[in-house]
């Protein structure tokens, strides 16, 4: 249609375009559909979400989608701010990364079916005629009349296979999906390190460690690499020095009676 990022910079090299997609603009799932629960299974969010040991859980609101708009706000914030210094502008790329969740025979899956079509190719994936042909499932407003008798017979279909099993069916099928993962998962899914959603920092006591990165992509520039929290006390003399103005004997003598305690990093 010619009003993507790229056509309309040439008209208007200024411009801080925003983009919100589901996985992002490039990348292994960049073809998939992404839903607010998809977001919340993939990223790990409906995993840690609930008891310890039970069953995920997604949140009563749509917390990606609210989260994902805040972060985007911020983002173009930060966009603006950048055409300010620069006088051009960027491309900001933001993902999430009606559904519900079923438990497969070694894990859980999303499917999100939210409208007609959707719901005849589910059919056909979980190999369900006869659901597809039932009056009573003609219809999302039907669907959701008979939800409890819906996701008992799908819930039955789905613990017959292996969610890697479910995912290779989804794939390419236009219903949104995804796995619901746990933190380990999250932290080696394709999709969330192509989008550099793993970072590495070197911190002082714990090492090398992974830490979640930004949610969103500039075209414009890198996010610089992560540093470290500081420690307890870390800049106790340099605040104390140039910010509060002491001057140095005082300062050996506040960290000499312990009222203030300096901790070297190594």
């Amino acid at each position: 249609m010619g009003l993507g990022y790229e056509d309309i910079k040439k008209i208007a090299p200024h411009i801080v375009y925003c983009s919100i997609t589901g996985y992002g603009q490039t990348g292994p799932l960049v073809q998939r559909g992404g839903y607010d629960s998809i977001a919340a299974a993939v990223s790990g969010l409906m995993h840690i979400t609930g008891h310890e040991d039970g069953e995920p859980v997604r949140s009563g609101v749509a917390m990606t989608d609210l989260a994902t708009g805040l972060y985007t706000y911020g983002a173009i914030m930060a966009g603006l701010l950048q055409r300010y210094k620069t006088g051009r502008g960027l491309h900001i790329d933001c993902n999430l990364l009606s559904t519900q969740a079923f438990k497969t025979k070694d894990g859980y899956i999303v499917v999100g079916a939210g409208n007609d079509h959707q719901f005849v190719t589910l059919c056909k994936i979980l190999n369900l005629p006869e659901v597809n042909k039932d009056s009573r499932y003609k219809t999302n407003t039907l669907r959701v009349q008979n939800r409890k008798e819906l996701i008992d017979i799908l819930s039955t279909r789905f613990s017959e296979k292996a969610t890697i099993e479910w995912l290779q069916l989804f794939e390419g099928s236009g219903v949104p999906y995804g796995p619901i993962n746990n933190m380990q998962q999250v932290f080696s899914d394709p999709q969330v390190l192509h989008n550099g959603l793993v970072m590495e920092m070197n911190h002082p006591t714990a090492g090398k460690i992974a830490v979640p990165g930004p949610g969103v992509r500039y075209s414009g520039f890198a996010v610089s690499h992560p540093k470290p929290p500081p420690l307890v006390g870390q800049h106790t003399v340099e605040i104390l020095k140039s910010m509060l103005g002491y001057e140095d004997d005082a300062i050996e003598e506040l960290l000499h009676t312990g009222a203030v305690a300096q901790h070297e990093v190594r």
